[in-house]
């Protein structure tokens, strides 16, 4: 996968992507990243990038032309019938869910666009933009944040990025659940004891113990995703 940051502000990405499981699934060869800083783009001699937006109003708002110039360059690298998805973090996009992380992990080219300021001009939205992203309900300063967030659910599903993908087939919302809790040596740290039942080896009462401890979770804590998943039971039963 080839995955494209459109970014005034570069080292916000770079710091990031050389970490952990994002840098790994690079020197494995699973990604490659390409950061473009959107003010070479922009015109000389001030290289601008944003302005004040028409009809009035506080805030500036990101021009065209930087984002589109780089948008324009990036696709000249692309061969002709490689799908890429365009996406730009918003806090007025989908909300970003598994499912979502599943489906852009399965693509060739992904290109982030990074906003900043009061927003970018709805042109940019209109004519480049695939998916409007979500992470939450609130605003943060630019879209790299956002955007690494939603790099990082993706990439981590990509196969061979992590050393077990069953890992990932566990994690939370996969089976429509929270995640069950887990433990590591030591057995026995300050006076908690690790449950007895995942010392059994008895593999049927660990895996029955893992879901119970999950539906707990998910009823307590996520009582939409609780309905979701009795809902599917239901269908589940009907359909068999």
């Amino acid at each position: 996968m080839r995955i494209h940051f459109l970014t005034p502000f570069v080292k916000m990405v770079e710091t990031v992507i050389t970490e952990s499981i994002l840098g790994r699934a690079a020197s494995k060869g699973h990604v490659v990243y390409n950061i473009h800083d959107l003010f070479t783009f922009a015109d000389a001699p001030h290289y601008k990038i944003d302005d004040y937006q028409f009809g009035g109003g506080s805030g500036m708002v990101m021009k065209p032309e930087p984002v589109f110039r780089a948008f324009d360059a990036v696709m000249k690298d692309i061969p002709d019938g490689v799908h890429s998805r365009v996406i730009f973090p918003t806090p007025d996009g989908k909300p970003l869910k598994h499912a979502l992380a599943m489906e852009l992990s399965l693509e060739e080219n992904l290109i982030f666009i990074n906003g900043h300021y009061k927003g970018i001009d709805q042109r940019i939205r209109d004519e480049l933009v695939t998916d409007e992203i979500s992470i939450g309900d609130y605003v943060l300063t630019g879209g790299e944040l956002p955007a690494l967030v939603i790099l990082d659910s993706v990439v981590r599903l990509i196969p061979g990025v992590l050393n077990s993908y069953e890992s990932a087939q566990t994690d939370s919302f996969t089976s429509g659940l929270l995640d069950y809790p887990h433990y590591t040596r030591p057995e026995k740290f300050r006076g908690y004891e690790v449950p007895k039942v995942l010392m059994s080896g008895h593999h049927k009462m660990i895996a029955d113990w893992r879901l119970e401890k999950q539906k707990e979770k998910t009823r307590e804590r996520r009582s939409d995703l609780w309905e979701k998943y009795l809902a599917s039971q239901e269908i589940g039963v009907k359909n068999g």
